[in-house]
This record gives structure tokens, sequence and C-alpha cells, in this order.
């Protein structure tokens, strides 16, 4: 079964997690690393979004700024990698064209795993041939703690029906047979928003982001008022 979260795996995991970064923080990090101990992940790829289709009203630092943090944030992790595959593709930074592209130019062929949390997964049906990416690729949701993935919240109920994906064992398996998972990962009780709020009020956000990142931030004058 393609994506089985338990078992030996022969076959290279890669995770996928794309997002604005709009600036990356700790709670994305810790999510991606409890995602990968938890699914068996030989890597993950970050990738920052150059245009972001969900959220273009948002005060928005330039993809080369979202892009050196995330480059930042991630260095010294041997299974964190970086991927300026939206960067470098121009218009919006549509999910299904990239998953296309890592399956096109994957060499070794691995199972890969879209990483999302659960406030994205509940809006799946709104992405772009979201049908597509549920048959192209494994899906891992991060989700609180206090969430069972065998009792899924009413909103993620209805986009598990939606997508046509069954129970078994402790995921979900989609018609194509690419699975879900929901990962229950540390609550960090921190959002981009909120650090960009606080550095417009000129708060400290030590320790809400890594040190590299809140220097680069500093340094390069970010998200202050009227930049």
């Amino acid at each position: 079964m393609n994506g089985e979260p338990r078992g030996a795996a022969t076959t290279m995991r890669v995770g996928l997690f794309g997002g604005s970064f709009n600036p990356i923080h700790l709670g994305h990090l810790r999510a991606a690393e409890e995602d990968r101990e938890t699914l068996g992940l030989d890597l993950v790829y970050f990738i920052p979004a150059a245009a972001p289709p969900h959220k273009s009203g948002e005060d928005l630092a330039a993809a080369e700024h979202r892009l050196a943090m995330v480059q930042l944030a991630t260095k010294g992790n041997r299974y964190f990698m970086v991927s300026e595959a939206e960067v470098r593709r121009s218009g919006p930074s549509y999910t299904v064209d990239t998953i296309r592209y890592f399956i096109r130019t994957a060499r070794a062929k691995p199972e890969f795993f879209l990483i999302m949390g659960g406030d994205q997964f509940a809006e799946l049906e709104t992405w772009k041939e979201a049908d597509e990416i549920t048959r192209l690729s494994n899906l891992a949701v991060h989700t609180r703690p206090a969430d069972r993935a065998d009792e899924p919240e009413p909103r993620l109920l209805a986009t598990l029906e939606r997508f046509g994906y069954s129970a078994k064992e402790d995921f979900f398996v989609n018609p194509s047979g690419h699975t879900l998972t929901f990962v229950a990962t540390t609550f960090f009780p921190v959002s981009a928003t909120l650090i960009r709020r606080k550095i417009a009020a000129h708060q400290s956000i030590r320790y809400l982001v890594p040190g590299d990142v809140a220097d680069y931030i500093e340094r390069h004058a970010l998200y202050r008022a009227g930049r």
C-alpha cells in the first residue's frame, strides 16, 4: 500500500512542506520534525511559496527574504532540505504543480508526503486540482495532541468524505491508494501573523523564531510599518 505509516519501508519517504513561511517560526519546525519522526520520513523539503494564492492580502515579505529565513532556520538538521521550486516558478504557487515537479525530477521515485496543518486540510477543496493532489501524494496532516486520528473533528471528517478517504487502522486510504495520516504534534501558540504584529509593535520575537531568523528580520527591517 502506498504511504503506509507502519512497517518496514524500502522506498525513500520524502515530506513536502510548502507555505508562505512569512516568517518561518518554531511551530513550523517542530511540526515538521514530529511529522518526520512519526512517518519515518528520510527527508523533509521546506518549499517557500513565491506567490501564495490564498494569502495575497497579507504583509508578505519578498520571496528571497522568506527563502533566506527558511534556509537559516533549517540549517544543522540533516533531514531538512530547502527547495526553491516555487520561488523560481513564475505565477501563483500552486501545490499541485509543485508535487508534479518533484515527481518528475526525483531520481529514486520516492513516496511523497504532502505536509499541511488541519486548517489547510479543511480548505483543501478550494485548492487548484485538489482531487489530483490526493491522487498524486500521501498527506500528512498535523493536528493538536487533543485531536484523535480515529475521530477527526467534523470539518476534517467532511473533507475526508469529500475526497473518498476510508479508515484503515490509524490512517486513511484514498481510492488512489495514497494515504492520509493525522499526526498529533506539539501545539505552539504562535503564528506568523502574531510575529508580524509583534514586530510592527516593536516587541521582541525572541524564542518564537530561531535566533538567526530574528537577527535576519532585524537586519533587513522586515515587517516594519511602511516597508
